[in-house]
């Protein structure tokens, strides 16, 4: 029992059905007038007040009046003394120009005209020039009586042959001035042979019209085995 009544006396209070009822009736009726009641405009904000405020200014002093200037007094000029008329200028009256007299001609003889020289002969063409070959020396001919070049006796017994081609400078006394192997045979001693005996010989030498001059020529020398005795 004693227990019970502890947890009676902490046990929430009882509210009977009616006095919710009215409470809820209550609120709604407070609602209601809100929602009925007229919707009222904010009132407008009124404009902010403006503040003026007077600036007072110091007043200027008044400028200082000055006295104008004194005028300039210029003295008067002296008077100037009178002077005598000029007496007055005879001018002389203008003269008729006088007519220039017309010139003369002279009157110039008349020249002798002088004849007409007869015109230059006109020179007919020069043909021109052609210079005047040159011909060339011999080395062939009878009365020259040139010999032969020597063949040498180890060529021989070796059985050596060919052609020895020398290139000879003969001056106007028809001898030769320079001698020159132009194509050797192939054994120095028939080409060695060759250029001793040809510096020997004379030549018919080069002519160009009447006159010598020196000019070269080409002098064949044969070796062959066959020929000699």
């Amino acid at each position: 029992m004693h227990t019970l009544s502890t947890d009676l006396r902490f046990a929430p209070p009882f509210r009977a059905p009616g006095v919710l009822a009215g409470v809820i009736a209550m609120h709604a009726v407070i609602l209601g007038l809100i929602l009925a009641a007229p919707h009222t405009p904010p009132a407008p904000a009124l404009p902010s007040p403006i503040h003026v405020r007077l600036i007072e200014t110091a007043a200027e002093p008044p400028a200082p009046v000055t006295a104008p200037p004194p005028p300039v007094v210029t003295p008067p000029r002296p008077p100037q003394p009178l002077r005598a008329p000029s007496p007055p200028v005879a001018v002389a009256p203008p003269t008729a120009p006088q007519p220039a007299a017309a010139p003369v001609p002279a009157v110039r003889p008349a020249e002798p005209v002088a004849p007409l020289a007869a015109p230059a002969p006109i020179a007919p063409p020069q043909p021109a020039q052609v210079p005047t070959p040159v011909v060339q020396p011999r080395f062939d001919a009878a009365y020259l009586d040139n010999p032969r070049p020597p063949y040498p006796s180890v060529s021989r017994r070796l059985g050596e042959e060919g052609e020895v081609r020398l290139r000879v400078q003969v001056d106007p006394a028809g001898l030769a001035q320079q001698v020159e192997i132009q194509q050797g045979s192939g054994y120095p001693r028939l080409d060695q042979a060759a250029l001793e005996t040809v510096r020997q010989w004379r030549f018919v030498p080069a002519r160009q019209g009447d006159q010598p001059v020196a000019a070269w020529v080409i002098v064949p020398i044969q070796f062959t085995l066959r020929s000699q005795p």
